[in-house]
């Protein structure tokens, strides 16, 4: 039997107000704070495994017996950055984020979207898990959307100008329909299968599913 493929759960500093988020989390899997992620790991019962950031923006002390990486705040990476460029040296290749989006920075929320970016440029699974919703970066490849009929889906070209999209069991389908960063006509789709899909044949494709 093929061994599961173990994850990193990677907690930023956005804030999260709904701890039912955190319920895509298994016994098993490797958590990292990234600075003041530390805040709601801890206020949803979380015990991390590892915690890296500079702490400008953690609120709680460092608890005593956990790993953690001090970071300069002068530095090039962005914490969440820093958190799962330690997790691939760790060993892992498939990540869930969260605490990514959202807050008073919107700069930061972006950034994360980058970060989902390395991550896949790497090789590596990965995905953003919002309170509101899932975000999913497919290059090449197709995305199963199981069972959530009646979801808002939208997607839009990201790292590039476009991109050139199929979808079955949208309400609105498309067949190699080409996706353009200056027209978001993929904004608002709808779920109308229990397995629809979105192929995605040229370009990278940010996907996000309403949750």
């Amino acid at each position: 039997m093929e061994e599961k493929m173990k994850v990193c759960v990677v907690i930023g500093a956005a804030p999260i107000t709904d701890g039912s988020v955190f319920e895509e989390i298994n016994d098993g899997d490797y958590i990292i704070c990234a600075d003041g992620g530390m805040d709601s790991a801890l206020k949803y019962g979380l015990k991390p495994d590892l915690i890296v950031g500079d702490f400008d923006s953690a609120e709680s002390d460092v608890p005593a017996g956990i790993e953690t990486i001090r970071l300069k705040p002068e530095k090039d990476d962005t914490d969440m950055l820093a958190a799962v460029v330690e997790g691939l040296r760790r060993g892992y290749r498939n990540f869930i984020l969260f605490g990514a989006l959202g807050g008073m920075r919107f700069d930061h929320s972006f950034a994360n979207l980058c970060v989902l970016q390395y991550l896949i440029k790497n090789g590596c699974k990965a995905i953003i898990y919002d309170e509101k919703c899932r975000i999913f970066l497919i290059n090449d490849g197709r995305l199963i959307l199981s069972e959530i009929k009646g979801k808002t889906v939208s997607v839009y070209p990201f790292g590039g100008p476009s991109c050139a999209v199929s979808y079955i069991g949208l309400k609105y389908p498309l067949t190699r329909a080409v996706l353009t960063s200056d027209n978001p006509r993929g904004t608002s789709n709808v779920v109308i299968s229990d397995n629809a899909q979105i192929t995605v044949h040229s370009g990278s494709a940010l996907i996000i599913v309403e949750r």
